[in-house]
């Protein structure tokens, strides 16, 4: 039998919350989530979709730490009918993924060696954005790492382990899939492509209903099969799908029978079908990798449940 087993958050002494190395993490990640905003909405500033979505993201994120921060210090996250242990996991994962997204956003298209219009003290705000940017990376990545499972330790949840940390990238890189799509992909053209987009969407809903089912700690509700085993049928299932969409959307894209291999002069730049389809490609071998990683590591993953559910 393995080693690992599961605790719940009955198992942490209170002050553990607030005087510990994850309490310093969620303090850092207030902190630099407050100076981010305070210096766009002050000097730095931002402007067009990419503006728009770099100051929602860090928004969102500040949001959701001063909630978890707030409920885990006055311990009300008790009267919730979640698993706080799988929640805050998978916050703090989705939360370092927007954080790096925006890092790299942010400055490819606001920062600029020379002095702007507005002058060099627009340059250096946006510097310090980015800079305390990359620092809210390392603090949200800490509190993931922190409570990251490791082998023959008691852990938390399953959100915890390697799997579950992978379901977060997995409905995060989709989300970018979707966003390609959207943004003038053509998909609607061939029967083939809307298959695709069919495939990314079952895909997208089957990974948030695991995550949805562990985070609410419903894993009792699958009848039929152990947690475990529901895991991985799914994560085949999304492993097969994902295969084929990975070789019938490049196929229905970028052969010379049905489309273009190489982008067209006239296209415009931010606003060019072909682009959209190449990071459609693109995401769907990523998140084929990761599915395929995912598959191996819910195959070794085995449950030993202590107390309640997960």
């Amino acid at each position: 039998m393995s080693s690992r087993r599961w605790i719940t958050s009955q198992d942490v002494k209170p002050e553990l919350a607030l005087f510990s190395p994850l309490g310093a993490a969620r303090l850092c990640q207030l902190a630099m989530g407050c100076a981010v905003i305070a210096m766009v909405t002050h000097s730095a500033g931002y402007s067009g979709s990419q503006g728009v979505f770099c100051m929602a993201a860090w928004c969102c994120c500040f949001a959701m730490s001063v909630v978890v921060f707030f409920l885990d210090a006055t311990r009300l996250y008790s009267c919730l009918p979640v698993s706080w242990d799988n929640l805050t996991v998978t916050c703090a994962a989705f939360a370092t993924l927007m954080y790096v997204t925006a890092s790299v956003v942010y400055p490819l298209f606001f920062v600029r060696i020379e002095c702007p219009y507005a002058g060099c003290d627009v340059r250096n705000f946006r510097i310090a954005v980015t800079v305390c940017s990359i620092l809210g990376v390392l603090a949200y990545g800490a509190e993931v790492a922190w409570c990251r499972a490791r082998p023959g330790q008691a852990v938390v949840g399953y959100m915890a382990t390697v799997s579950g940390l992978l379901k977060v990238v997995q409905g995060f890189v989709a989300c970018i899939i979707f966003g390609a799509l959207a943004n003038g992909s053509e998909y609607s053209r061939y029967a083939a492509t809307i298959y695709c987009v069919v495939v990314y969407a079952f895909c997208f809903t089957l990974t948030a209903v695991v995550v949805m089912m562990t985070v609410c700690g419903r894993t009792k509700a699958v009848r039929c099969m152990p947690f475990d085993r529901f895991v991985v049928v799914c994560t085949l299932l999304e492993v097969l799908l994902y295969l084929s969409a990975s070789v019938v959307w490049p196929v229905f894209c970028f052969d010379t029978k049905y489309g273009s291999p190489w982008r067209p002069s006239s296209c415009p730049r931010g606003k060019c079908p072909w682009d959209s389809k190449v990071a459609v490609a693109v995401f769907s071998f990523v998140n084929f990798g990761l599915y395929v990683a995912d598959l191996i590591y819910s195959q070794r993953l085995r449950f030993v449940l202590l107390g309640l559910s997960i």
